[in-house]
């Protein structure tokens, strides 16, 4: 698997998140979805990376900055032809990574609260995340759930910005 960042102009990561907003929709209320568009996706504070495998794509994840020391995970989502196959844990794997380089020292992230989520609350309960009161613009909703991981890293190694190259 190669995780590489991505500028979202493919045709088939654009898929992918039409799917990612279209299960949003279909799970959540219009006020408590939070997952971004492609023009979210394109700001300037958040990197973009997707994983591909023989050509074909496995999914995809994002990273933004809230300020230089804490990050946010964004649009989490694997290609439903490759599900509970390591696709979603590798690309968390590689956020995490990437948010120790910057030299965060906290990641955060929103999800739903439903059922059809319970697979990524686990996932992030095992990377060590654990539920939390929200985090930069968010509000309580009962359609949400919030969820923060410390980071310990070498801060000789880290740079700090999102990185676009």
């Amino acid at each position: 698997m190669i995780i590489k960042l991505d500028d979202l102009s493919g045709s088939e990561i654009q898929k992918l998140l039409r799917e990612h907003l279209e299960f949003a929709a279909l799970h959540s209320p219009p006020e408590s979805i939070h997952a971004l568009d492609l023009e979210g996706l394109r700001r300037p504070e958040i990197s973009f990376w997707s994983a591909w495998e023989n050509g074909e794509l496995l999914g995809c994840g994002a990273l933004k900055e809230l300020n230089p020391e804490h990050g946010e995970i964004k649009s989490m989502r694997t290609s439903s032809a490759h599900l509970r196959k390591g696709v979603a844990a590798s690309v968390l794997g590689h956020l995490i990574a990437e948010a120790k380089q910057r030299g965060y020292t906290r990641l955060s992230l929103e999800t739903g609260s439903m059922e059809a989520f319970a697979p990524a609350r686990q996932l992030y309960a095992k990377f060590g995340f654990e539920y939390c009161v929200p985090f930069s613009h968010y509000l309580e909703d009962p359609f949400s759930v919030f969820m923060t991981l410390e980071l310990h890293c070498d801060l000789n190694q880290s740079s700090r910005g999102p990185s676009h190259t």
